[in-house]
């Protein structure tokens, strides 16, 4: 925690308005408000049941172990197939014929899935994946855009209890094969490239540097062609994924493994320069990304039609894209391109053609739609929608009342969600049909979720108080580790207040106790919902041959939520490419660029400002508290802590005039 932590975390706002569930909601409700009384009489039997909804090979006898915390394990001894129960069990009770997925490509063509399709699909590369060897944990890497391979590739490594590591496809070369590296992967499943914006952008070539460069566990990558543009070619070791398929059976037994079997590594960053492998298991995760995305989604599987715009580069994708909805026997949407593509209202269009009736987006999202006008929405038939959702970083009011008036005809619930990478699923939601809704609030922990908001010692705060955001019990699908670093897990998650977790955000607590997020307290920045390390920028911008040191932080931004500043000081010696470069724009920019490059576009600083020295305290750390004052234009605050105060003099008087 920083050396100047307050007790607490001061809370300065106010929100009154509340909107109850309608009585037509309330009548068909999915939840119910005796959930939260069950959870509390015996949380355990609660889980239980919970994890009953699931088909397991062998039930099992035991819900929690928690004695050798904070490694816990949940229904240990039971086990299960987490594509067994996303798709086959769906097939088997016949409903086959219902539509799983509806894809929507970018250029405004479509496929339909239905669930005997996929079940298919998966069962061919799952086929594919044992004869290149892969075994059962044998690592396995995913590197595609939004399509539906993506989903198959991921159900048909869970078929075969490989775990899958995603890399989202904006990711660099470096970024994947450090990811591939860390988890051993043996195959990587990509595509020839992906279309953005109506570009075919590649993606094969990234995969190749990366192979280059590490990564000798891989032994093949398996390539789906999207694009249909030309790619370089390893013989032996790349496939094209359509002549694979050609001679791939349909039939394929899922391998039945125990309910603490990874199930999957996601690379988070972390406040080190090293990404994070958030191991999620099998029994565990499904049991909760299925309960809480047919409590909080309100599922009615026969009639439903839901989106999540998510992609599966990300933990949203995995939770509530592949994992929570099919296991639920949900049909939905997936979308390939990006919400401005060929024109604003893209979004809007996608509703009214499928009659999408829950829509789960983020509040980076909600706030560019908001930029663009509501004119753009009004041309478009949003009647089918039922239910609004939220996710990534705390949704300010206006954006939310916006998105209910707007969007939701003043009629659909908004569930505002919080969840982690590291929760595996939503945590703190309201429930619709239960919970009068307050705008910007996630309100309460989820029935079998226990959360608290507490101050530096580790003590409940009061109504009205703020502090730090923590987790008082084991959940069902919680991370059960970072791949290979234990001390790791245990250091980042755990030590900060003995016993909890501590899920590095701030909140408050207003009078009716309920929860209010009020954003990252540690190094990591949330940038359009997507966590971004600030050391992990601050390293890409000291390989650049220009700079000595960098710090970066995140500034509250409009439309994104939080976005990287960086504050630069160039070495030594480079000031002759510097001045031939033409300047301290022109630097700025080329070195926003090589961040670019170096991890992906997201992680670009908005600002790049070239300074001579950055405020330290006495024992070297750097003040970003009073760095991102200045990036955000306000007062310092105190500086009584820094080696010397004159520095932020120094910083504010060479920036004046240059932003």
């Amino acid at each position: 925690m920083p050396d100047d932590a307050p007790d607490g975390i001061d809370s300065l706002s106010t929100e009154t308005r509340s909107f109850p569930p309608s009585s037509e909601f309330v009548k068909d409700a999915v939840a119910r408000p005796s959930l939260y009384l069950e959870a509390e009489r015996d949380r355990e039997e609660f889980w239980r049941n919970q994890a009953s909804l699931l088909s397991w090979e062998t039930p099992f006898t035991e819900v929690l172990d928690w004695t050798n915390p904070p490694f816990a394990k949940w229904f240990a001894d039971g086990r299960l197939n987490a594509a067994y129960n996303c798709v086959d069990r769906h097939v088997e009770s016949g409903h086959g014929d219902q539509i799983a997925l509806l894809a929507e490509y970018e250029d405004g063509s479509d496929a339909t899935y239905t669930y005997a399709q996929v079940k298919d699909e998966i069962s061919r590369l799952a086929n594919v994946l044992v004869e290149l060897g892969v075994q059962t944990g044998d690592r396995v890497g995913i590197y595609l855009p939004m399509i539906p391979e993506a989903a198959f590739a991921m159900l048909a490594c869970a078929r075969i209890g490989a775990p899958h590591s995603v890399v989202f496809g904006g990711f660099s070369a470096d970024a994947l094969r450090s990811r591939m590296e860390d988890a051993e992967a043996k195959v990587v499943i990509t595509a020839d490239g992906q279309f953005r914006r109506g570009k075919a952008m590649p993606l094969k070539p990234a995969v190749d540097e990366a192979l280059a460069h590490g990564a000798p566990s891989v032994t093949n990558v398996i390539v789906v062609r999207r694009t249909g543009g030309e790619v370089a070619w390893t013989e032996g070791r790349d496939l094209w994924w359509h002549d694979l398929r050609e001679s791939a059976s349909t039939e394929h037994e899922p391998v039945w493994v125990e309910a603490e079997h990874p199930l999957y590594i996601l690379y988070t960053s972390g406040t080190t320069g090293k990404p994070k492998g958030i191991v999620h298991t099998t029994g565990g995760y499904l049991t909760q990304t299925s309960y809480t995305h047919r409590a909080v989604f309100d599922l009615k599987p026969d009639t439903d039609v839901y989106w999540c715009t998510a992609d599966v580069g990300w933990v949203t994708g995995h939770s509530y894209v592949v994992y929570g909805p099919m296991a639920n026997r949900a049909t939905q949407v997936i979308y390939e391109g990006t919400p401005d593509t060929p024109h604003q209202g893209r979004w809007w269009e996608i509703i009214q053609k499928y009659g999408v009736t829950q829509f789960y987006s983020s509040p980076t999202a909600i706030r560019t739609a908001m930029k663009w006008g509501e004119d753009i929405p009004a041309k478009f038939d949003l009647s089918s929608l039922r239910l609004l959702g939220s996710v990534g970083e705390s949704i300010n009011p206006e954006a939310w009342m916006w998105y209910r008036r707007v969007i939701g005809g003043d009629r659909c619930p908004i569930v505002d969600t919080w969840w982690q990478t590291e929760t595996g699923a939503i945590m703190i939601s309201p429930l619709p049909g239960v919970t009068s809704t307050k705008p910007g609030s996630a309100q309460v922990p989820l029935p079998g979720i226990v959360a608290d908001v507490v101050n530096d010692a580790g003590e409940s705060v009061g109504a009205g108080k703020g502090g730090y955001l923590v987790l008082g019990e084991p959940w069902p699908s919680m991370l059960r580790g970072i791949w290979g670093d234990p001390e790791r897990f245990q250091e980042t998650y755990w030590s900060r207040f003995p016993g909890k977790y501590f899920a590095g955000d701030g909140a408050r607590r207003d009078d009716d106790g309920d929860i209010w997020l009020l954003g990252r307290v540690d190094d990591v920045m949330n940038v359009s919902g997507h966590r971004l390390s600030t050391t992990e920028i601050e390293s890409a911008l000291v390989s650049h041959a220009w700079v000595a040191e960098a710090a970066v932080v995140g500034a509250s931004d409009a439309t994104t939520g939080q976005a990287p500043v960086a504050f630069v000081i160039l070495r030594g010696g480079s000031e002759e490419e510097v001045a031939a470069a033409g300047g301290e724009a022109q630097v700025s920019e080329i070195l926003r660029q090589h961040v670019g490059r170096e991890i992906g576009p997201i992680a670009k600083p908005k600002q790049v400002l070239l300074v001579t020295e950055l405020p330290k305290t006495r024992s070297g750390k750097i003040m970003r508290r009073l760095l991102r004052d200045v990036a955000e234009n306000r007062a310092i605050g105190d500086t009584q802590t820094l080696a010397d105060s004159s520095v932020m003099d120094l910083i504010q008087q060479g920036l004046t005039g240059r932003r």
